[in-house]
């Protein structure tokens, strides 16, 4: 049986531009995916649930 090659949330995400002003810029890109998603499955309901 062959397994599936794994992908990342990195590598799903890779595409994604980021419309943020370069100066603004205080956490990756990917790391605020990352933790939105985290936060959302673990029942965040808005922004302010992800926030906390």
């Amino acid at each position: 049986m062959k397994l599936r090659p794994k992908i990342t949330i990195a590598d799903h995400f890779k595409e994604l531009e980021d419309p943020r002003i370069e100066r603004t810029k205080r956490h990756k890109l990917i790391d605020l995916v990352t933790s939105t998603i985290c936060a959302v499955i673990c029942g965040a309901d808005g922004w302010s649930d992800i926030e906390l």
